[in-house]
């Protein structure tokens, strides 16, 4: 190209265009303005670099903002300002529901089954049959065991009416006979020692009557030891015949408790034998409630106190109280087992029921709490609202334990504080219309 050599369009239009560039297109701009002339103007180039990064670099700030965009916005919403209130601290743990009592049942007598009367799940009142061995032996020795008694009661001349208890040894038939031949000795010997005096009885005479009435005083204390014998004969005989009766008696295995028969283990026909396992019962009248609880809290669980049950199958909780403590922590779980008894005398409630127990450890304890509305979580963040000097802002908070809408806060709140009482709608902003801020909660 010939003629004057062409200037540079630098100026607004080319700064207001080097801005919406990257700087790659300004260098590439710049390269064809350089290549087109014929004439190299250094002086303008440079300019034109310099105006291009300058422009490029200043393209990425944001304009100015106004005063009218920086201003929060204003809205109202319902507020109320944070009290202490009373909070009961409550332990919560898990357990489960266990029968007051379990019972494995055996016979007391060997034999062979002659009817079973219950099976599994039947009811049971105390003292109701619940198998019959087989009972003509043990009908005979009783038998037996009365004839021997009648015998020796008669030895001693007890009628059967007479308890032997009334039988004085001094009276029976053998030791009054003995005791008036002795009697007899006595006289004589006492007539013997007056003529023995007056010389008219030889002294051999005198030693054997004498020797006589020592005889007769033997046999009177044997008949005595005899009688006194017999009547601990009667009574050996009395036991041996309570024996057999009751033998007799536990031919029939009857319940112990009222109860629910849980397992039966024998049929009619089989031979049992003393100690095998017959039937097992469990008592369900009152169930015991067994939770365990960390060993961080164990010191505060204490006899006495009082437990909420909640039972997923169950509407109503149990209210009932602390009965038991044991006394060492369980090694392998560092926990601390309780137990609290609950009444079931209707029956509706099941051994083994899964269930959670809150224990109030101190009815008098005191706390911040809000309702769960007042509180939002984003990001993993549990945050509230907070009003102060009209404005709203977010306020982040540590959340204890929640009851039914309301939950605790550990930390970031304190008496007096206003929050919102909807933390859905809350958005940072200018608060209007103070008077709508409410009481707090209930």
């Amino acid at each position: 190209m010939t003629g004057k050599p062409r200037a540079l369009p630098i100026g607004k239009s080319v700064v207001r265009s080097a801005s919406i560039l990257d700087r790659s297109l300004a260098w590439r701009y710049l390269d064809g303005m350089i290549s087109f002339s014929n004439n190299t103007d250094w002086p303008r180039i440079i300019s034109f670099c310099l105006l291009t990064l300058l422009a490029g670099c200043g393209g990425g700030k944001s304009a100015p903002v106004s005063r009218e965009e920086t201003a929060l916005p204003e809205y109202e919403a319902e507020t109320f300002a944070v009290v202490e209130r009373d909070w009961p601290l409550i332990v919560r743990c898990q357990g489960s529901l266990y029968p007051d009592e379990i019972a494995t049942l055996g016979i007391k007598v060997d034999g062979r089954v002659v009817e079973v009367h219950v099976d599994v799940g039947d009811i049971v009142e105390a003292g109701q049959p619940l198998l019959t061995v087989y009972q003509d032996d043990f009908k005979l020795r009783v038998e037996q065991a009365e004839a021997q008694l009648a015998q020796a009661r008669s030895a001693v001349g007890l009628v059967p009416e007479d308890p032997v208890e009334k039988l004085d040894p001094v009276n029976a038939p053998p030791v009054r006979e003995q005791r008036a031949l002795w009697d007899e000795s006595i006289a004589n010997l006492n007539r013997a020692q007056d003529l023995l005096r007056q010389g008219a009885l030889v002294r051999a005479e005198f030693d054997q009557i004498a020797s006589s009435e020592r005889v007769a005083a033997a046999r009177y204390d044997s008949a005595l030891n005899g009688v006194r014998e017999k009547i601990a004969f009667i009574r050996v005989q009395q036991a041996t015949l309570e024996l057999a009766e009751e033998n007799l008696r536990n031919t029939v295995l009857r319940a112990p408790f009222e109860a629910v028969v849980h397992t039966r283990l024998v049929a009619a026909g089989s031979y049992v034998k003393i100690g095998d396992p017959l039937f097992s019962l469990v008592r369900i009248q009152q169930l015991r409630f067994r939770g365990n609880v960390p060993e961080r809290l164990s010191q505060l669980v204490q006899p006495g106190q009082n437990v909420e049950v909640k039972i997923e199958s169950v509407v109503e909780p149990r209210i009932t109280t602390v009965e038991r403590i044991t006394p060492f922590l369980e090694l392998s779980s560092r926990s601390l087992q309780f137990e609290a008894l609950l009444e079931n005398s209707d029956r509706s409630l099941r051994a083994g029921l899964y269930a959670n127990a809150f224990v109030t450890v101190d009815p008098q304890a005191r706390a911040i709490v809000v309702p769960v509305s007042a509180v939002i979580q984003f990001a993993g963040v549990e945050k509230v609202w907070k009003v102060q000097d009209g404005r709203v802002a977010e306020q982040p908070v540590l959340l204890g334990e929640r009851r039914e809408d309301e939950i605790q806060i550990i930390r970031g709140l304190e008496e007096g504080d206003v929050i919102l009482k909807d933390a859905s709608n809350g958005r940072e902003g200018i608060l209007v219309n103070q008077a709508a801020m409410g009481p707090p909660p209930s």
